[in-house]
């Protein structure tokens, strides 16, 4: 029998799992429960191809962090074989905490608490059905394990969850740009004084890294059609949950209905073992099954914005470099108002607005250090000819008006 398991990905052709504690992991409830997650929530309106779940880009990442472990003891980094085992145990599971479409949860049916808490959580509840084989791997993921460059491999500027998920995002959208050349940048790692950096020479693939980086934020991650799709997602669940604390009789699986009709935060999740127990049977299917019978709703506001939804009537939106202006807005929510012949108080179901901001080099947070032949290591924004401070850390914003279309 072989020693291993081969998932045939369609970005990295065969992926071989090896039996034991990695395949363990993988046929676990809790990291199945991804494969009924969609790794990109409701960007697949804009690219119908972006069907790939959170399973597969867990996987993915899984495959080059076994590449980067390899590459890393070829060139002379001292890494045992339990913390090689323990590193790639956490990136299997780093995303193992994600609610159905991605953040949208996050601040509507939950709140106080992060996706990555959630992780940590079942992360200890899979440790514990796997008898405390999990431990050093959670240490790890925690960045609590004396060799950091372990932790930078899992979270970091230039760690492997991105390096998967530009490369597998760009291929299910079609978009080109975030083509990024993964294999070489891994060739490049190396370890020095504990700090993971990368070969001078792969210089160019990191400026490529970089821009590709930044050019998948604004045309895929922040697209409008996607931003404007997930405000009336986030405002249907805001009006089911208001409705059911009032003591509406909303329709839902009891997984969903528990997140309604209870104040989800950090201290709740701590004090209810049962939250993490619904939690974790909440997929992208709860949320859907649910839209579909509220777009018949006696609510006439949850009714318009599931239907909006399941007939894809996104909101309009407008995108500006600056902020819009008052007076727009307050006459926006008047023709809304009218329109819908509801209250100027319940047009906030039908109008956002919002600012998304992005950098393409965090300066204030970890580095990506480039290694050179004379043993020094320098910033990349003393190297890189294409890249400069100024640009890199730029922090580019722009202002999201997001409305019922009339």
């Amino acid at each position: 029998m072989k020693d291993f398991k081969i998932i045939n990905d369609p970005v990295f052709g065969f992926i071989k799992i090896p039996r034991g504690l990695m395949l363990q992991i993988v046929k676990h409830p809790l990291m199945q429960r991804l494969t009924r997650i969609k790794q990109l929530g409701m960007t697949s309106l804009v690219f119908p191809g972006a069907q790939h779940t959170r399973f597969q880009h867990s996987i993915g990442a899984f495959q080059l962090m076994s590449e980067a472990i390899l590459n890393l003891q070829q060139k002379g980094a001292f890494i045992f074989d339990s913390e090689s085992e323990a590193v790639c145990a956490a990136i299997l599971m780093h995303d193992i905490g994600h609610g159905p479409f991605s953040h949208v949860l996050e601040n509507t049916l939950i709140s106080g608490i992060s996706h990555e808490d959630i992780s940590l959580m079942m992360m200890e509840k899979i440790n514990q059905d796997l008898g405390g084989q999990l431990n050093l791997a959670i240490n790890i993921f925690k960045g609590e394990y004396p060799k950091k460059f372990l932790h930078q491999l899992i979270s970091s500027q230039l760690d492997v969850d991105r390096l998967d998920y530009l490369r597998r995002d760009s291929f299910f959208t079609g978009v080109n740009e975030g083509n990024i050349g993964s294999a070489r940048i891994i060739k490049m790692l190396d370890v020095v004084d504990d700090e993971l950096c990368v070969d001078h020479k792969g210089i160019y693939s990191i400026e490529n890294y970089l821009t590709s980086r930044r050019l998948m934020y604004w045309q895929v991650y922040l697209h409008k059609t996607t931003v404007a799709a997930e405000k009336v997602l986030i405002n249907a669940l805001l009006r089911a949950k208001h409705l059911a604390m009032s003591g509406y009789d909303l329709f839902g699986t009891p997984a969903l209905k528990y997140f309604l009709c209870n104040n989800v935060d950090r201290e709740w999740f701590i004090s209810h073992p049962e939250a993490l127990q619904y939690y974790e049977q909440l997929d992208d299917n709860d949320i859907w099954s649910a839209l579909k019978v509220w777009m018949h709703s006696d609510d006439k506001i949850l009714a318009l914005l599931s239907s909006n939804l399941i007939n894809r009537t996104i909101f309009k939106v407008e995108v500006l470099d600056h902020e819009f202006d008052s007076d727009y807005i307050e006459e926006k929510k008047q023709q809304i108002a009218e329109s819908l012949e509801i209250s100027i108080e319940d047009t906030k179901y039908f109008i956002t607005l919002s600012k998304a901001q992005k950098d393409m080099y965090d300066i204030h947070d970890d580095h990506i250090s480039m290694l050179f032949n004379d043993g020094t290591v320098r910033d990349v924004t003393e190297v890189s000819e294409l890249l400069n401070v100024e640009l890199l850390s730029k922090k580019v914003g722009k202002y999201y008006l997001c409305y019922q279309r009339i």
